[in-house]
């Protein structure tokens, strides 16, 4: 991405007990420079070390872009329904916007923790960095000229180490989502605001086209296919700067997408639902040392420390990334002693700020990873959004309902025998 977006709501403090610092989410500069960042590593087994993943037999989709390799490797076992009385998991998602590549090393980074700390993640692809930018008119954004669009282009290198790394991400056993095309914010015509369902669905239906024709827009034939058949990997995205979710909803259900993680703010608490599509949304969470809570993502986090500047004074950073740091744990350790509520934890392959907010989700991953080995009974697991609702979806509606009565940072009455008793 070539330039910061500075459009859109940011976090604003509210009075003591209030819940919300709520804000929409911006987009990074994914600049630099530096080589390619290879074609990918070589995986691992999801739970830990550097085992390499199987080598599955591929069935080439379409122009070989894309290939059924079968089931994806380094999965959990089949969710089962809590029992009566049972506690249940304490889910934690790390979501990545774009996931494209330019060479700074920092999808390799958290490849490799996600293998080291046996951590699942969501990579929403930003489809048009698999799209070079000599063949960028053939992306017709709606309400926009062909080929425009607020992130930029990849160099064709970048495109190929992209490809390597969203291949490995997903033999990890990570999911790949979508954060659709051109990021476009703000109120304009042009902006994802505004779109009609209609609409909706032509960006999604081009951000589909981008990965699964990559060989034909490319021209190269000596990358290897994605592993993967998109049609059936891809249930749910994030919007923009988390706008249009409304309008976007409908075609999501129509496409049978089963989450939506574009909702502009939310809290600690259960979710639920919307228009029969389950609303992720990025959350509130305790802000260390301020007044007020703020949203669980890198950008909005940097906001409220540097007022958009991605290169503030760098006798800051000491302090800004242990306060991002603790915002995460903050809001791991207040859903874990309480209502079990999922955290949502979105971000950006960015080096803003000197890469502070990189060293805090690295601190996060870290902490939940090391609680979770100081009791091995506590069940914390941290997952893709794929992964949390195929959870979702195996348990009793009557017990997902009383779960949604405990409000942010409140326990069950009883503890949890007596709460989700039969």
């Amino acid at each position: 991405m070539r330039e910061l977006s500075r459009r859109g709501m940011i976090g604003l403090g509210v009075g003591a007990g209030a819940t919300a610092a709520l804000g929409l989410t911006g987009c990074g500069t994914l600049g630099g420079s530096g080589g390619s960042g290879g074609s990918g590593g070589s995986g691992g087994s999801g739970s830990g070390g550097d085992k390499k993943p199987p080598k599955p037999k591929a069935k080439l989709i379409g122009d070989g872009s894309t290939s059924d390799t079968g089931k994806q490797p380094n999965q959990p076992d089949k969710p089962k329904p809590l029992e009566p009385g049972e506690t249940p998991p304490q889910f934690v998602v790390f979501s990545w916007d774009g996931a494209g590549d330019v060479g700074n090393g920092l999808f390799e980074r958290f490849l490799k923790l996600g293998r080291d700390h046996d951590a699942a993640m969501t990579f929403f692809l930003s489809g048009i960095y698999l799209l070079p930018e000599s063949k960028k008119r053939t992306y017709l954004p709606p309400n926009n000229a062909p080929g425009a669009s607020d992130i930029g282009y990849l160099t064709d290198e970048h495109i190929k180490s992209t490809l390597g790394h969203v291949r490995t991400a997903w033999l990890d056993g990570h999911e790949i989502g979508t954060h659709f095309n051109g990021h476009f914010c703000g109120e304009g015509f042009g902006s994802g605001a505004n779109w009609t369902p209609k609409q909706w669905r032509s960006e999604i239906d081009q951000a589909k086209a981008f990965v699964k024709e990559w060989r034909t827009n490319s021209g190269w034939t000596d990358v290897k296919p994605l592993p993967f058949d998109y049609d059936k990997e891809l249930i749910g995205g994030r919007t923009p700067c988390l706008l249009g979710q409304d309008n976007l909803l409908p075609t999501a259900r129509e496409l049978g997408w089963r989450y939506d993680a574009s909702s502009p703010g939310g809290n600690q608490v259960w979710p639920q639902k919307k228009e029969k599509v389950w609303d992720l949304p990025l959350q509130s969470i305790p802000f260390p040392g301020r007044g007020f809570e703020v949203l669980s993502m890198d950008y909005n986090i940097m906001f409220n420390q540097s007022q958009n500047s991605t290169q503030a004074p760098p006798a800051n950073y000491p302090a800004w990334r242990e306060q991002a740091s603790g915002a995460y744990i903050a809001g791991f350790k207040r859903a874990y002693e309480t209502n079990r509520a999922p955290l949502f934890i979105g971000n950006h392959f960015e080096e803003w700020n000197g890469g502070i907010y990189m060293d805090a989700v690295e601190n996060a991953i870290k902490h939940i990873a090391a609680e979770k080995e100081k009791d091995k009974n506590a069940d914390i697991r941290i997952v893709s959004f794929r992964q949390f609702v195929d959870w979702l979806d195996v348990q009793k509606p009557e017990v997902l309902e009383k779960l949604r009565t405990l409000g942010v940072g409140q326990q069950p009455t009883g503890g949890w025998k007596e709460f989700l008793a039969a």
